[in-house]
């Protein structure tokens, strides 16, 4: 049997909070671990708890902290928890902003509760997930405003075999799905995954994804 996904809830709107704690916890591979109203309550719960969430499942505009100000606190003191968005706002800006600060996952409050599983498992297993309009934004927002400040970045650090890993993970493959395309053991991806994440200085999957677009590596694809 899998172990557990263990979720934390946070959103300021109640009644919507317990309707996806309700929905989750069906799940039988799902785990609440608890609910915040705010960013604040959120950081203050993490440092007292000591089982921690694997997932942060997190609103954007909330009172005291915001969503976009707990994502980067929570980038920093816990970089092993990642975040999926799930909020009413659908602008590229604030997609942009939310990916650009950790998020590793983006999902508008009007997804289906099919959406959200899914969601929640892709992450668990590869680290992020984005969806197609997620992708759309990624591509012309953030790829395109870096392009026009510093042109294509520096690639020719990254040896031939880790742009063929890097663009197996744009293709939202998995570590084992990796290794048996490649014919290679998943400690060994694990371990040049590691060393993308060095050179590239990225903080996490999402951040490759990002970096490899944004230098022409690949091209996103569901």
């Amino acid at each position: 049997m899998n172990a557990l996904i263990k979720i934390a809830l946070v959103d300021d709107e109640v009644l919507f909070r317990k309707g996806i704690a309700f929905l989750l916890q069906r799940e039988e591979n799902i785990e609440i671990i608890f609910e915040a109203s705010n960013g604040e309550e959120l950081i203050t719960k993490l440092d007292n708890s000591e089982v921690k969430p694997d997932i942060i499942i997190m609103d954007l505009k909330m009172p005291i902290l915001n969503g976009v100000e707990a994502t980067k606190i929570i980038r920093k003191s816990y970089p092993d928890i990642k975040i999926i968005a799930l909020t009413s706002y659908d602008t590229k800006s604030f997609i942009a902003n939310m990916i650009q600060v950790g998020a590793v996952a983006y999902l508008i409050k009007n997804t289906t509760p099919k959406d959200l599983i899914k969601t929640i498992n892709e992450v668990n297993k590869k680290g992020f997930y984005y969806n197609e309009s997620v992708l759309k934004t990624i591509q012309e927002t953030i790829v395109s405003s870096k392009n026009s400040t510093k042109g294509n970045l520096e690639t020719s650090f990254l040896s031939p075999r880790e742009i063929e890993i890097l663009q197996l993970i744009c293709k939202q493959k998995t570590t084992s799905e990796i290794a048996e395309h490649l014919f290679l053991s998943p400690r060994t991806v694990e371990g040049h995954r590691n060393n993308l994440l060095l050179k590239t200085e990225s903080r996490n999957i999402a951040g490759l994804v990002v970096y490899a677009i944004q230098n022409e590596i690949a091209v996103l694809t569901l």
